[in-house]
């Protein structure tokens, strides 16, 4: 077979039309057991018109059900305006679509079923309204963002940690928490850096040994486990390749005990660990990331508090204070807000400057 590309991903194109022999779920079944790396495909063939089949390994793929329409999306948030019934197709999954059917076969080749949920991903929240671009929008969301983050918190209570859907043999965050001795902290980008600020919380409050590793560094290096380490990985999508990859590789090592902090509740991320807390900071369409990061850092800075009262190192007065000012946050940051005039003025002071020079 003799083919001309210029891009890696018409390698699986090429690769799936040298293996078809008539059913086009056969051949994406057998490409895909030669294939290396993360993809998520979705494949169409001029002889099967009426077909789409889909697969995934390492990269996310939701199947979006608006009867008698079906859609394959990276993300639910693609679909949104179309259809809320989502299904979220596991690692390794195939997924055949046929004139308003779907089947799909697990990484074995055995016929599935996977759960459809709803899933609220409303259009208006891509909508810029009064703001210029989405990066301003979303600053400006962040006092709503880390209050919705923060809602139904009464106190600094273990269960805030429990998995959603865990069942009853499940660990409770609670028997966690009083079980490890140690944290590692496993992320990337912006989630990396608000990891880095968490460590020295969890040393400084909760008196607990942290490490922060750069996720997509951690998986391919030897280290020492730990049997009694909490495993915190931190995603905004919560379908980081590179974080989910570090997690798995933890786990290979005999650390079992994980918690995420997440921003979608339906993600890999949330799934593949025992324990998590949701933040509420809704779409980030902003490169920089904004809201995610503030509400990454308040879920953070709950976890410590309740590490630290697991531990017997919080006593009921810092609690109390503690509890005050993350209440106070949201108010706190709409008044930073509010200084927009202000630092706008400044910014006018530095446009015609060609070179800047910052110490610290």
């Amino acid at each position: 077979y003799v083919f001309a590309s210029q891009t890696d991903t018409e390698v699986i194109a090429h690769l799936i039309d040298s293996l078809y022999n008539g059913d086009l779920l056969e051949s994406v079944k057998q490409a895909a057991s030669q294939l290396q790396g993360a993809y998520a495909i979705a494949v169409l063939c001029r002889d099967e018109p009426h077909r789409v089949v889909g697969a995934r390994a390492g990269s996310p793929l939701v199947l979006g059900l608006a009867q008698p329409a079906l859609y394959l999306a990276s993300d639910a948030m693609a679909l949104a305006g179309v259809t809320d019934q989502i299904v979220y197709l596991e690692e390794g999954d195939v997924v055949d679509l046929q004139r308003g059917q779907y089947w799909i076969e697990d990484r074995l080749g055995r016929r599935v079923e996977r759960v459809v949920r709803t899933v609220q991903a409303h259009t208006g929240a891509a909508e810029l309204g009064p703001y210029r671009h989405y990066m301003q929008k979303e600053i400006f969301e962040q006092p709503r963002a880390l209050a919705d983050t923060l809602e139904g918190v009464e106190g600094i209570v273990a269960d805030l940690f429990d998995h959603p859907m865990a069942g009853p043999q499940a660990l409770s965050a609670e028997q966690v928490l009083s079980e490890i001795d140690r944290v590692l902290i496993l992320a990337c980008g912006t989630s990396y850096y608000s990891g880095c600020t968490a460590k020295y919380w969890m040393e400084s409050v909760a008196q607990v040994p942290t490490q922060v590793e750069i996720a997509s560094e951690y998986r391919y290096r030897d280290s020492v486990p730990h049997p009694r380490t909490l495993v915190v990985t931190i995603t905004q999508s919560g379908e980081t390749a590179d974080t989910l990859a570090a997690l798995r590789h933890a786990q290979s090592l005999g650390m079992r005990h994980t918690l995420t902090i997440c921003n979608v509740a339906t993600s890999a991320m949330v799934r593949e660990c025992a324990l998590g807390y949701i933040t509420r900071a809704g779409v980030e369409i902003g490169v920089a990331s904004t809201k995610a990061f503030t509400t990454q850092l308040a879920g953070l800075f709950l976890l410590t508090l309740v590490l630290a009262k697991v531990k017997g190192r919080l006593s009921a007065q810092e609690e109390a204070r503690h509890l005050k000012a993350m209440r106070h946050l949201p108010a706190a940051l709409q008044s930073v807000l509010a200084l927009e005039p202000q630092v706008m003025a400044w910014a006018q002071d530095f446009t015609n400057k060609d070179h800047a020079l910052f110490l610290g």
